[in-house]
């Protein structure tokens, strides 16, 4: 849930701190206070892009932050490491935007994150719903999936996907065999010339370093000898004239004065190192041989290299690739017809396969579908659509036209009103009609949805003050099990949350800013008055008692 939520030079907003607790937060407002400040905000940490005309006036730059409690959400983990991010190391996911005027920033975590990894949070913890916002309740693919939660068809659909999935994949390569050109006896003759050359190259990788430096060994070897013989000569006439010398020297030395003997202990160590290495350096010229035919044997192989990466790629790994490849092509073209025979029946089967496994899926789906339906007609009488009908209906596919989401197609169909055929929810006009169809079935899934923050952004708008009542108690019911926030002008909504925050605007030294306090006891009295319309009087306060009666956070 969304535990904290830190917003600075944000619009009207100067600087505001908010918390909250789990279950229905209520947020109310003059029109024109700012609550929409908090949706914005909201909206920018779920990865929507921003303007910089955001910024409040006379600033470089605003923050909004946001603490998100993530005790019982795992899967944020696992989306934090696709996107190359450490997991929560505490119960806690802090996501931070940076607008400013040129650029803006955002981290997760205190981790520089991208904007898409944002969206993808943004859909695991928060469904935001506001008047317009019912694009996911309208699309058919989301429809399916609200079916499939609904009738716990996960197993299923999985099975089904990675059948369906190996098909696609067989199918595509099946057409682009039967719709390729047969080769040219040119085309066969070049691919064959290219797989001999290369084949008979025998390359490796590693090859090139190799060769190369054996070469230049060879072909210097030459100045090798006689720098290693200068080298051995030179130690031999040292070591013979001069060290026997120091070391009778350094002998006597510490004869007179045993202190200096701790400086010269590395002496002897030294003069052992240089007949070592005396004899290291005769062995290696003697090693060394001045060899024509291996230095032309290898100065050929290395243009055999060159030629090769003229032809096919910049490095040795890139030829052996191309050959790797023109060897696939010539055994693919070689071996056409069998190969389509093979490819169509494999696609033949998995067809079949696809089918069962879509039966399986239907099957489920057709009997959750007039459960489903029933559940959220229930919801809709219990929001004022007394004889309102709905229906979910489901379309076959045409035959050999099976999708990732199964055999059939699916749509939520309404009727608000007796006697009037049923239409698809996208044919529904009124914004009101649509805000309290949503509810109605994110009522249904409740149990089902796994977002655990829910935004309503004043879906209660055109709705009576009776029906206003019913949307704020199923609201407190979604609260059960969900975070559920919601920005509403109507006091029946507002009086049930557990939470009641108020959005205000003040005037302070000519300039504008929005505040958002909690209201309790007198000050939530006082402000269900105000959205009553009832004044200061009496019968206005009965009212707002009468409407908070029975919420036991009052």
């Amino acid at each position: 849930m969304l535990s904290l939520l830190k917003i600075k030079n944000l619009a009207l907003v100067d600087e505001l701190t908010w918390q909250l607790g789990s279950g229905l937060v209520g947020i109310t407002g003059e029109t024109g206070a700012g609550k929409s400040v908090i949706v914005g905000a909201l909206k920018l940490i779920l990865g929507e892009r921003a303007d910089k005309n955001l910024i409040r006036t006379g600033e470089t730059s605003c923050t909004i932050e946001a603490v998100f409690d993530i005790s019982s959400h795992n899967i944020i983990n696992d989306t934090l490491e696709e996107a190359g991010l450490d997991r929560c190391e505490s119960d806690q996911l802090i996501i931070k935007r940076v607008i400013g005027q040129s650029n803006n920033k955002q981290f997760v975590n205190n981790s520089p994150a991208t904007l898409a990894v944002l969206k993808k949070l943004g859909t695991e913890i928060v469904d935001l719903h506001g008047p317009h916002d019912h694009q996911s309740l309208l699309s058919t693919d989301r429809q399916l999936s609200m079916l499939d939660a609904f009738a716990k068809n996960n197993k299923l659909h999985t099975a089904y996907l990675e059948i369906w999935s190996e098909w696609q994949e067989k199918s595509i390569r099946l057409d682009d065999l039967k719709n390729s050109e047969r080769a040219t006896a040119q085309e066969l003759d070049i691919l064959k010339f290219q797989v001999t050359e290369i084949e008979s190259a025998e390359l490796k990788p590693d090859d090139e370093e190799h060769i190369e430096q054996q070469f230049k060994r060879v072909s210097n070897s030459s100045k090798l000898i006689e720098l290693s013989s200068c080298i051995a000569g030179n130690l031999e006439h040292t070591i013979n004239e001069s060290l026997g010398e120091i070391l009778r020297a350094a002998q006597e030395l510490k004869l007179l004065d045993p202190s200096i003997a701790d400086k010269l202990g590395g002496l002897e160590q030294a003069a052992l190192e240089l007949q070592d290495l005396e004899q290291e350096m005769n062995s290696y010229s003697c090693d060394l041989e001045i060899d024509p035919e291996e230095e032309q044997t290898l100065s050929t192989r290395i243009n055999t290299f060159e030629t090769l990466k003229r032809k096919y790629g910049t490095t040795l790994e890139d030829v052996i690739i191309h050959g790797q490849d023109a060897r696939a092509r010539l055994e693919e073209i070689e071996n056409r017809d069998g190969m389509l025979d093979g490819l169509e029946l494999e696609v033949k089967n998995l067809y079949k396969d696809v089918i069962t496994a879509g039966k399986k899926l239907t099957t489920s789906r057709t009997k959750a579908a007039p459960k489903l339906a029933k559940d959220i007609t229930s919801h809709l009488k219990d929001l004022g659509f007394k004889l309102a009908a709905f229906d979910l209906r489901l379309i076959p596919h045409p035959v050999a036209k099976p999708t990732s989401h199964g055999l059939e197609n699916i749509e939520f169909q309404f009727g608000p009103n007796p006697g009037e055929p049923l239409k698809p929810l996208r044919q529904i006009a009124s914004s009101g009609e649509i805000s309290r169809v949503m509810l109605a079935v994110k009522s249904s899934l409740a149990d089902q949805d796994a977002t655990p923050l829910m935004v309503f952004d004043e879906i209660d708008a055109n709705v009576g003050g009776e029906i206003a009542r019913a949307v704020g108690d199923k609201m407190a019911t979604l609260g059960a099990q969900h975070q559920v926030i919601s920005i509403t002008h109507f006091p029946q909504v507002a009086a049930v949350a557990g939470q009641h925050f108020v959005v205000e605007k003040n005037v302070d030294a000519g300039r504008t800013t929005s505040s958002l306090h909690e209201v309790t006891g007198k000050d939530r009295i006082h402000e269900l008055v105000r959205m009553l319309g009832g004044g200061d009087g009496k019968e206005a306060i009965a009212m707002a008692k009468e409407l908070l009666k029975g919420n036991s956070s009052k």
